[in-house]
């Protein structure tokens, strides 16, 4: 394992892998200096560079390119927009519509339909929202969608959801 070629092509490996390991990884080029690290030291053992040589060559190299993306890394990061709502959470401040009428303070749950989702719902209102009823969801705790009546009765998230036009004829 002396032989320099041999170490050329370990480096090539090395560097195969963590290249692959960095296209698989989201974020901020964690695998990157180590593959560039490898691809220096495969170059520098196909130039003849021992083994040891190459391991330190290989350790330099994957360290300051570390520090130098660090700065890159964290302006990439910055400039992603973070998500307005993620999981459940994305529904809060959506429409939908009763499927079940839904009781006052939480006496019970009703059933409203949030896009092509259906979820349990409960009021905080005094009031029972019956079915048919177009709704904004106002939070989401656990798998409840706690819910007000809508200002607009005609307003719907999900084109398969049907307009619902309150007590008109």
């Amino acid at each position: 394992m002396n032989d320099p070629s041999t170490w050329a092509f370990a480096w090539l490996v090395v560097a195969a892998i963590f290249g692959v390991g960095e296209m698989l990884t989201a974020g901020t080029f964690f695998m990157l200096p180590f593959a560039l690290g490898g691809v220096v030291a495969s170059i520098a053992s196909f130039a003849g560079l021992p083994g040891p040589g190459s391991w330190v060559l290989f350790i330099v190299v994957s360290v300051v390119a570390f520090f130098a993306l660090k700065p890159l890394a964290r302006r990439l990061d910055l400039e992603l927009p973070n998500p307005v709502g993620t999981g459940a959470n994305r529904l809060v401040g959506s429409n939908g519509v009763v499927g079940e009428s839904v009781p006052p303070r939480a006496r019970g749950l009703g059933m409203v339909r949030i896009g092509g989702e259906e979820w349990r719902a409960e009021t905080r209102g005094d009031h029972t929202i019956s079915a048919g009823a177009a709704v904004r969801i106002v939070a989401i705790e656990g798998t409840r969608a706690i819910v007000e009546l809508a200002a607009d009765p005609l307003t719907h998230t999900s084109p398969d959801a049907p307009i619902q036009r309150g007590n008109h004829p």
